[in-house]
């Protein structure tokens, strides 16, 4: 019997504890308001089971267990956090954010791969710094995200948790505005609010100062004369109370030398009664009304000529403060005023007199608010309203600027503030100052006319002329004077006729007064 071949099957076991599977060695970028930090992660494990990883982060223990915080670089200050904050939205590399990862991974020779929340930021990351990245669409860099951030306050030191709030707080109004593109400084309803009180405290400081010189004219009648700044009256009622005072009391604080003397002559010589203690106190508690009002309406128009210097400095450099903000009142907003034609603008604030006009078919007004301008107020009556016209399309263009423009430079309103002076001075005969770009310019060179080459005659064939007709040209000339002898007898005929018209005419009424008194005398005759 053949012995047969034995085979043997040899199998090679390899025991669990010696397998040892492929590590994971990973950074994670973590945006922060604070700055930006860097974490490292020291539980390989724990990227093995995604779904797990928030048990990790359950408490401030297992996290630092989990990740440590490798690098972090602090914002100075609230505009860096913005510009970082701002790269990040719109999926670019900041400055800063580059010199962190140069800094921290590439020149530390790291090889690890960096977990980033923001795909198109990975993507930079990799192409312009050669570092592995790793994005949030995994679930594993985003379960770590979620964790870090849960654990923010814990892992990222060097910042309290009162100042991350404080900074996080700042962070997101600031992103806001920007997202928005909202500046604080741009908001013209400061001005629509702050022109509307002006005139209120206008009309009302008017109505008191007139009651008070009123009721105070009973006791001391010549002093409203002598002092016509309400302010100023107000000061001196209060400081002075009764007439008799006038001589012992120092009003050089608001009142010139010469004035003081006149309120001093008329104070003696007054035909003003008597006030009781009581009416004179009323009538200073008015007066302190009257000063409370018109410091604090100084103090209102000052904030006024601030926020439209800040607002809108090309409108303002054009027309001033009162009538620049009178007209983006009366449009609701710079915006809606730069929208408005310059024809619009002109009239804008005649809107009564204009329908008026159109309804009777009159002439439409020439201009509204923007009369009030200096430029207009300079110039001739005859002249107002062509300089109106020119002002509103420079007054226009400067709208536009401040609305839509970048820059808050008031260039374009000093260019067109010259260009309408010249316009001005042209309209009024005055000479023209040179302004703007035009001061570099070359001055205009005096053109003069030449003398213009015409037709040579000297060459042209000439025939001699016979004797005959040369005598003929000679009586034609002598016969000239004798119809001009002619018209001046026709002349003379007709003047005479002229004057011996009205006799002629004369002579022909009273002839028919005979010839009528004839026949009613006839008449009579005949009826006897």
């Amino acid at each position: 019997m053949a012995v047969g071949r034995k085979y043997t099957h040899e199998y090679t076991y390899i025991h669990a504890s010696a397998y040892h599977p492929p590590t994971y060695d990973m950074l994670v970028l973590f945006e922060t308001p604070a700055g930006y930090a860097l974490f490292k992660v020291l539980d390989e494990g724990v990227l093995k089971k995604p779904d797990d990883i928030w048990k990790s982060f359950e408490t401030p223990e297992q996290a630092t267990k989990t990740v440590k915080l490798h690098a972090f670089e602090k914002f100075e200050d609230t505009t860096q956090a913005l510009a970082a904050a701002t790269a990040l939205v719109e999926g670019k590399m900041d400055k800063d954010l580059k010199g962190f990862l140069k800094k921290w991974v590439t020149k530390k020779g790291l090889s690890d791969e960096v977990g980033v929340f923001d795909p198109k930021l990975a993507g930079i990351i990799k192409d312009k710094l050669e570092i592995p990245c790793r994005t949030a669409t995994e679930t594993v860099i985003n379960e770590l995200m979620r964790g870090i951030r849960t654990q923010m306050d814990t892992l990222v030191t060097g910042t309290s948790e009162e100042a991350m709030k404080a900074m996080s707080l700042g962070l997101a109004h600031s992103l806001s505005r920007y997202k928005l593109k909202f500046s604080p400084d741009k908001v013209d309803t400061m001005i629509v609010q702050a022109i509307s009180l002006l005139d209120d405290l206008d009309k009302e400081l008017n109505t008191y100062s007139m009651r008070v010189r009123e009721w105070y004219g009973w006791h001391f009648p010549e002093i409203s004369r002598i002092i016509p700044d309400n302010l100023a009256f107000a000061k001196t009622i209060r400081k002075i109370r009764d007439r008799k005072n006038t001589s012992a009391t120092d009003l050089e604080e608001f009142l010139p030398e010469e004035m003081i003397e006149e309120v001093k002559q008329a104070a003696e010589i007054s035909m003003g009664t008597e006030v009781s203690t009581e009416d004179m106190d009323n009538i200073i508690y008015l007066c302190d009304q009257v000063i409370s009002i018109g410091e604090y309406r100084t103090q209102l128009f000052d904030y006024l000529k601030a926020r439209m210097n800040a607002i809108a400095p090309n409108l303002t450099c054009m027309v001033g403060e009162l009538v620049g903000a009178r007209l983006i009142s009366h449009a609701g907003s710079l915006l809606n005023l730069a929208k408005y034609p310059a024809s619009t603008v002109q009239i804008l604030g005649a809107e009564k007199a204009l329908f008026r006009a159109l309804k009777t078919k009159s002439d439409t007004p020439k201009y509204g608010l923007i009369y009030h301008a200096s430029l207009v107020g300079q110039c001739a009556p005859k002249n107002k309203g062509k300089i109106s016209r020119v002002l509103a399309a420079k007054t226009s263009l400067s709208a536009r600027v401040d609305a839509l423009g970048d820059k808050d430079n008031v260039t374009i309103g000093l260019e067109a503030r010259s260009k309408v002076e010249a316009r001005l001075g042209q309209m009024e005969g005055r000479p023209m100052r040179v302004s703007g770009l035009a001061k570099g310019e070359a001055a205009a060179e005096r053109i003069e006319a030449k003398e213009v080459k015409g037709f040579s005659t000297e060459g042209d064939s000439t025939v001699k002329q016979s004797k005959k007709r040369a005598a003929e040209e000679d009586s034609s000339e002598e016969s000239k004077p004798s119809k001009k002898v002619k018209k001046e007898k026709k002349v003379k005929k007709a003047k005479k006729s002229s004057e011996s018209e009205p006799v002629a005419v004369e002579e022909t009424k009273v002839k028919k007064e005979k010839k009528i008194k004839k026949e009613k005398k006839s008449k009579k005759s005949k009826k006897e």
